[in-house]
């Protein structure tokens, strides 16, 4: 019999991620999975999942679940409070949910995104290989939602080790993103360009799982007029549009653009950092080495 979690109080926006789909671009598909990709990896490893097992991505205030049969979770991410039927746990640990407990994953004490995994992790049905959920195209499972169930898979031989969350970094309080200009540089005026690694943006509370968009910093100035046809974007391209306020994509990011891309950032901890970094948040480019 298949094990189940039934959400209880799916929280402000709670999906299921994985490592994502990348390889589908050419059919119009983003690569999606989860965007603290450092914390997810720690989750699934907390419970002794395969590093890409399905786990869920919270965003601010946590979510609930009831377990009908035991198991064991592990929270990670954005530090919060962590209880099970109302008795404190350890945030960053493997812990036991015993059978007909609620987890309750509170809001954020810093950062944006938590993750949940269960060991066995999460069996929704996959769609082109993987079981995330993608908010732009609309693949994959929804959003959660209350009353919802989630399948659990078989527990893998691998055991459960002990807590390692604290290596893992702090929530930015300045979100620095090193930048490899190009293929569209040339579109800005020099004195832009120059002028972008003394800028300093904010988050903008727009921002999403799709991209991280910025505001009040110096918008960039296009050195011609026009617009480009569109072409291919990847995870991490800075795209600008006419405001000249930079976008980072993230991981829901659409596969074209006809903006132009002034650089890229690459995947990895800058990237995990714009996942947990909260509107307000000061944002600075940096020359990537």
């Amino acid at each position: 019999m298949t094990e189940l979690l039934v959400v209880v109080r799916p929280g402000a926006l709670t999906t299921v991620q994985d490592g994502g789909r990348p390889g589908y671009a050419h059919l119009g598909v983003p690569r999606s999975g989860a965007l603290d990709t450092a914390a997810y990896a720690l989750a699934n490893r907390l419970v002794g999942n395969p590093p890409d097992a399905a786990a869920l991505e919270t965003t601010l205030d946590g979510v609930s679940l009831r377990a009908p049969a035991a198991t064991v979770v592990a929270v990670t991410g954005a530090p919060c409070p962590v209880r099970i039927s109302g008795r404190p746990v350890a945030w960053g640990a493997p812990v036991r949910l015993p059978a007909g407990a609620e987890l309750e994953v509170g809001r954020a004490e810093s950062g944006l995104r938590g993750y949940v995994a269960v060991r066995g992790g999460l069996a929704v049905p996959p769609v082109l290989g993987s079981r995330s959920t993608d908010l732009l195209s609309g693949l994959g499972p929804p959003v959660l939602s209350a009353g919802m169930t989630l399948p659990v898979g078989p527990a893998g031989p691998d055991p459960v080790p002990g807590a390692d969350a604290y290596g893992l970094p702090a929530a930015p309080s300045e979100l620095l993103l090193p930048l490899r200009l190009g293929p569209r540089a040339d579109w800005f005026t020099k004195a832009s360009l120059a002028g972008l690694w003394r800028a300093e943006f904010r988050v903008s509370a727009e921002s999403n799982r799709i991209g991280l968009r910025t505001e009040a910093g110096t918008p960039l100035v296009r050195a011609r007029a026009g617009e480009l046809p569109s072409e291919g974007m990847v995870l991490g391209a800075v795209q600008v549009p006419p405001d000249g306020l930079p976008v980072v994509f993230l991981a829901d990011h659409p596969v074209t653009g006809g903006y132009p891309v002034v650089g890229v950032v690459a995947p990895g901890p800058a990237l995990d950092a714009a996942a947990q970094a909260r509107p307000g948040t000061p944002v600075r480019f940096l020359r990537a080495a």
